[in-house]
């Protein structure tokens, strides 16, 4: 199954443009991206992935790439989409924060047990029952 975050940035993403704001982008500080780690804070880095301030971006399934200027210097960035924290529009703070991936593997180990614990002892639980179609007239 496909994951929802590429999606869900190229939307906020389109609305930041349709809205003329100036859409954001949070990654994780890794130097092994070649991201400047003198703009690091708190483990991530902030970019401005506008059209003004990135050339040739691309928002695919997989990776976001664009060139971008440091110092004077131009470079060629592609980062991993599981590294994107969240974009949102500067003017209002407003777009959205990723939460960590759940690895399919990690889905499939759960067992039964995992699932039953992480119920509350004091709610009940309801019988399911097979819809019905009557006719109204």
């Amino acid at each position: 199954m496909n994951s929802t975050k590429p999606y869900l940035l190229r939307s906020i993403y389109e609305w930041c443009i349709d809205s003329d704001f100036t859409p954001f982008i949070t990654v994780v500080a890794n130097p092994d991206l070649g991201i400047p780690m003198e703009s690091e804070k708190d483990g991530e880095i902030v970019f401005n992935i506008s059209y003004t301030a990135v050339k040739n971006l691309v928002i695919d399934n997989d990776t976001i790439s664009f060139e971008a200027r440091f110092n004077g210097v131009s470079k060629k960035l592609e980062l991993p989409m599981d590294m994107v924290k969240g974009i949102f529009a500067k003017e209002v703070n407003q777009g959205i924060a990723f939460q960590e991936e759940l690895k399919s593997v990690d889905i499939k180990n759960r067992t039964t047990k995992d699932t039953e614990a992480s119920n509350t002892p004091n709610k009940p639980t309801k019988k399911k029952r097979k819809p019905q179609l009557r006719i109204v007239k």
